[in-house]
């Protein structure tokens, strides 16, 4: 956390909120040194998230204050989410992808109830090949999501979207659902 033990307030009780998530099994967060210049307050956490087809993703999720604020977040906080995950070459040919992972973010912080203004990120799809004596797989496919927004009530159900979004990204299901595998030779 950077600024000093005299942090207002308002940045004390939202790194609280953020500090008390409970992911689910699937996802690790840690405390992360955070961006140095972007706020005289910042907090950041790391997340690893695995799926059921060993889908990776890792994430960050920042949370900003100014407490003079910032005309470009119209208000005082300003939550800042990264995420990056490798997928299969068919998914990543899908030419909807980009506004599926996009509605991922969206529908999480729906569904968690965070109210915000100020929504807007991208949403890149890219493919590399790998040629010569450079190690790893030969093609790899990676979706990046990056977003950031203006929190306008309680920051936990930021930090639950954000849960929400990791699971998404890997091919989770909603919590208390559970995925059928199926059976060889069916």
């Amino acid at each position: 956390m950077t600024g000093t033990s005299t942090a207002p307030e308002l940045f004390t009780q939202a790194v609280q909120a953020l500090k008390s998530l409970r992911p689910r099994p699937e996802l690790q967060l840690a405390e992360v040194r955070p961006p140095q210049r972007l706020a005289p307050y910042a907090f950041a956490l790391t997340a690893e998230a695995l799926g059921p087809a060993e889908v990776q993703a890792t994430g960050r999720l920042i949370l900003l204050h100014d407490p003079e604020g910032q005309e470009a977040w119209a208000g005082v906080l300003r939550v800042v989410a990264y995420v990056r995950a490798e997928l299969d070459a068919e998914l990543a040919d899908d030419p909807l992808l980009p506004s599926v992972g996009w509605s991922w973010l969206t529908d999480a912080l729906a569904a968690s109830g965070a109210a915000f203004t100020a929504l807007g990120g991208t949403v890149t799809d890219t493919s590399s090949a790998r040629f010569g004596d450079i190690a790893g797989p030969e093609r790899t496919d990676d979706l990046e999501l990056r977003a950031s927004w203006t929190p306008t009530g309680e920051l936990a159900p930021h930090g639950e979207a954000f849960l929400d979004l990791m699971a998404s990204v890997v091919g989770l299901p909603p919590v208390g659902v559970a995925l059928f595998e199926q059976r060889r030779g069916e």
